[in-house]
């Protein structure tokens, strides 16, 4: 390889060198890279060797030569003159990057100078590039999460300093150049990356002087996931005996696993269906569909759930209407999971019941309506709300009962015979109430005198006296009866009292009548009525 550069550097000198007479000087530019052999041209004509060459660098001699049989003169060991005239340079190093004078006298006396100005350069060999935070894929690709910042970063080892370039190529763009500097070091930063970002960053150097070109490039995924759970939803089927699951869970890049059920494997999948048959359901039975994806950890998996309910309808289970008129039966069903397909039938047979002229189907919500019109003896009795979905099937029983018109006064006519009734029944109680009212004020209440123990007694006595006065009467009560004045004396409890009065046979006027006292045993006046 270093005898193809000496071959190339040669050619180079030779194009750009002429041949001179008398004190001419030229000027040619070369390049080399570190441990290369070069070789600076000072004479290039095809004349004799040069009697004497001296090479000077910015200013300074560096080696020299008197005659073709001398050997050169020089500080370095690396530095050597050839005969004709030209400087050696074995093993360049950097340092060596300069301007090089060459001053050469010919046989004829004539003088001959040269100027070589020398670039000594390296790399770009191998470039680097480092992008962060990023997960780092088997396969080399690097992924970052959406929304995150990115750094990138290019570096490259040559001297002197090349030029940097970051370019990218995505699904919308191709080579397009983000950055570019002649520092050693590339920085560049992407704020909240989001998918459009998604493609391939390429850093590239390149050597001015050979054109070289390096480059490094580095595939970037963006992944992503939405922030909801997955969607789980029922499929609607004709089949009532099976059921059709589905789970999705849409915006999610790479495409997530899903999974039903707590066994099995996942499968990659945006929408995962399963099928169940009615003999594997019950009632609140819960089941599960659970979702994977790289950003997750697996302990934060998403899922979502489906809890399966049996239909229940309600309504009025009793319902009548008269005979002519219009009736509307209502049944209502919302707890079914997944939803139950309710309809109206008729009959012990439960025949389908269509719409028409003589029934109106309609719903609003979650309430199913069915409108008899002018409605007869013979659309009784029962209806029937049927609620199917897979898990079974739920009945609502209506009984209709329909009256005659003829019948819409019946009630009436109770009522008012149940309200003469009982005002009939009030009325004799108060007049009875009324016509003992005296006995029920003055003797306290009813069968009062049997609880006082009071007796009265007619005794015989050897003093009788024959009583022909008329008897005192009190004034004739409202309602025609009489009422007497009768004494009545008291038994005496014990026979030390066998000197007392028993009885007076004079009984005395209403007007003259004493007053009873506190004592025990004196007498007690009532009224008795006959």
């Amino acid at each position: 390889m270093k005898i193809v550069a000496c071959l190339a550097l040669l050619q180079l000198f030779l194009s750009g060198a002429a041949a001179v007479s008398g004190d001419v000087s030229t000027e040619t530019v070369q390049s080399a890279a570190p441990g290369d052999v070069v070789l600076l041209q000072c004479y290039t004509g095809g004349s004799p060797t040069p009697v004497q060459t001296t090479w000077m660098k910015d200013g300074r001699e560096i080696a020299s030569k008197n005659g073709p049989q001398m050997d050169s003169s020089a500080k370095d060991p690396r530095l050597s003159i050839e005969l004709n005239g030209s400087l050696s340079i074995s093993s360049v190093i950097a340092e060596d990057s300069g301007s090089f004078q060459c001053s050469s006298t010919l046989p004829d006396n004539r003088t001959i100078r040269a100027q070589v100005k020398l670039h000594v350069s390296s790399g770009p060999d191998r470039i680097y590039t480092t992008i962060y935070p990023a997960v780092v894929l088997p396969n080399r690709t690097l992924v970052a999460e959406r929304g995150t910042t990115l750094s990138f970063k290019c570096m490259t080892l040559s001297y002197p300093s090349q030029q940097l370039n970051l370019t990218f190529s995505g699904a919308l763009t191709n080579n397009t150049t983000l950055a570019s500097t002649i520092r050693p070091v590339l920085d560049y930063t992407i704020e909240n990356i989001q998918p459009k970002s998604q493609g391939v960053y390429t850093c590239s150097s390149l050597k001015p002087n050979s054109n070289h070109r390096v480059n490094n490039s580095t595939e970037l995924l963006v992944y992503y996931i939405p922030s909801t759970h997955p969607d789980c939803m029922f499929v609607e089927a004709q089949d009532h005996s099976r059921v059709q699951l589905n789970c999705s869970w849409f915006g999610a890049y790479p495409t997530p696993k899903l999974r039903w059920g707590e066994d099995g494997d996942f499968q990659v999948a945006e929408s995962l269906i399963v099928t169940l048959n009615r003999s594997m359901l019950h009632d609140e039975q819960k089941v599960t569909c659970r979702a994977r994806h790289e950003l997750l950890k697996k302990e934060n998996e998403r899922s979502c759930s489906i809890i399966f309910r049996t239909p229940y309808p309600q309504g009025k289970p009793l319902v009548s209407a008269l005979e002519g008129t219009n009736v509307t039966l209502t049944c209502s069903e919302t707890q079914s999971l997944p939803t139950a397909n309710t309809s109206w039938r008729k009959g012990q047979n439960q025949d389908p019941i269509f719409p028409g002229s003589k029934y109106i189907l309609s719903q609003e919500g979650p309430d199913l309506k069915l409108t008899i019109v002018n409605i007869s003896m013979d659309d009784e009795p029962y209806y029937f709300c049927r609620s199917e979905n897979a898990l079974g099937v739920r009945e609502l029983e209506v009984f209709l009962s329909v009256k005659a018109s003829s019948s819409a006064y019946t009630g009436a006519v109770i009522g008012v015979f149940i309200a003469a009734l009982i005002v009939v029944c009030a009325f004799v109680v108060a007049k009875f109430l009324y016509s003992r009212r005296h006995t029920i004020c003055l003797g306290g209440g009813f069968m009062q005198a049997e609880d006082r123990g009071d007796v009265m007694d007619l005794v015989e006595s050897d003093d009788e006296q024959i009583f022909q006065d008329t008897v005192p009467q009190l004034p004739p009560l409202p309602n025609g009866q009489h009422t007497t004045l009768v004494q009545i004396h008291r038994i005496p409890f014990s026979d030390d009292h066998e000197d007392t009065e028993t009885t007076e046979t004079n009984p005395q006027p209403p007007e003259q009548k004493e007053e009873p006292t506190e004592e025990p045993r004196e007498e007690v006046e009532e009224l008795i009525s006959f």
